[in-house]
This record gives C-alpha cells, structure tokens and sequence, in this order.
C-alpha cells in the first residue's frame, strides 16, 4: 500500500536580512548597513570577482566570521517549534546558517551560503567549509579557484523555481524580516494561495502585500507569540 500523504498543514516562511539583525548581523540597507561601507559593484557582483577577486573574498570572509560568531536568536527558536505540528519550509534571503542551527530542517537558500565554497568552473561543485576563509589559490578537485558559495547581482538564482512551488499549497505563509523589495524573491508571494492565512511581520510595513496581516517590529519579539498562537 502506498504511504499514508502527509496530513500536517503546511507553512511557508520567507525570511530577509531582518530575521538576522537581532542576532547583530548587519542588514544591507539600513543606514550603517553592509552597503553603507561597500558599494555592491565593488564586492557582489560577477564583474567584481573578476575585477578584484581578492577585495570579494575579504568582504565575505568578514561577513563569514561574523555569521558564524552569531547566535540564533528568539525568532529563528520560534519558527524551529512550529515543526512540532506543521510541515515548515524555510525559504529565505540570508546567507548565514542560523535557521539551521535554531533547528529548522527544511531551509532554502535563494541567495546561496556563507558555509559554503564553490569551484569556478564547475558550480555544482561545493564545499563545506564552515567559518574557515578562501584565500586566493584555494582551488576546487579540477584545478579552479574557490568562490563564495553565493549569488551575486546580476546571476540568476537557482532554486527560484523550487521555491515557487513550495508557496503554491501552503496553509499558512509568513513573510519576516524582508520589506520585499528585492526580486525574484519579493514576487514569490504572489503565489500563495487565496484562502491560506498570510502574514507579513518586519520592521518596514508600508508594502506589505494584498491579502496579508501587517505585524510591525522585530523578528525576535514578533514571532514568539505568533508561533505559541499557530501551535495552538
């Protein structure tokens, strides 16, 4: 007989640079954010790799360190429980590993992650490399240098798709930390269903999109009384 489908709802997440700023990550936006100190053509950009590989692997290196020093913080905790009784998928904006180690099993990384290198030549080739640096001359099995495990401006983002399809038959979709204003990822909540409960909880409101409930504030202290609220 086959196997009985799986009967718990399901909850998509969409997180942005917002769900990490409380665990001291900086946001790129903000005033004293990332790009208050880089300009993105200089540091994420293929023609910037090519250009200055060295000054990229510097600025992620940095950004690597950080995340890795970081600890998730009560939001991340929050989504982590709701798998008690839901089937939650993860998709998020943010390149550090925290909604892992908060406990949450399934994360999609549309934008790519720090952990991780990659071989230029070949990018399904990648590596684990936790908080250690790429230095120039770390090269991959064919003989390439090592990149960040990241997607730069101007690249496609692969697992777009996949994403798509994870919203389509969601019962309850929340969107936290991001004020979805940078695509393809804002446009992923076009596809969540009509009749799903939706939810957008970030700092910055005024967007929220048609058909979702505004919670304004902070990660860590919106999402707590959400989730106890969800598990019921």
């Amino acid at each position: 007989m086959p196997n009985p489908p799986n009967h718990r709802p399901k909850i998509v997440v969409l997180s942005g640079a917002g769900m990490s700023a409380p665990s001291g990550l900086a946001t790129f936006r903000d005033s004293g954010g990332l790009w208050a100190n880089h300009r993105i053509e200089e540091v994420a950009t293929p023609e910037a790799w090519e250009r200055n590989p060295q000054l990229v692997l510097d600025f992620y290196n940095q950004r690597r360190a950080q995340a890795c020093a970081a600890e998730p913080n009560a939001g991340h905790r929050a989504l982590a429980e709701l798998e008690r009784r839901y089937d939650v998928v993860v998709i998020t904006q943010n390149v550090d590993d925290l909604h892992e180690r908060a406990g949450s099993t399934r994360v999609i990384h549309l934008h790519g992650e720090l952990t991780k290198a990659r071989s230029t030549a070949d990018e399904s080739l990648v590596y684990d490399i936790g908080a250690k640096p790429i230095h120039l001359g770390d090269r991959c099995a064919l003989g390439s240098q090592l990149r960040p495990h990241i997607v730069w401006f101007g690249e496609a983002v692969p697992l777009i798709e996949v994403a798509t399809e994870e919203f389509r038959d969601a019962a309850k979709v929340l969107v936290v930390g991001t004020s979805l204003q940078v695509y393809p990822a804002a446009g992923l909540v076009e596809y969540a269903p009509a009749e799903a409960e939706k939810v957008h909880a970030d700092l910055y409101t005024e967007h929220c999109p048609f058909g979702f409930r505004a919670l304004t504030g902070s990660a860590d202290q919106l999402l707590p009384p959400l989730v106890q609220r969800w598990l019921g």
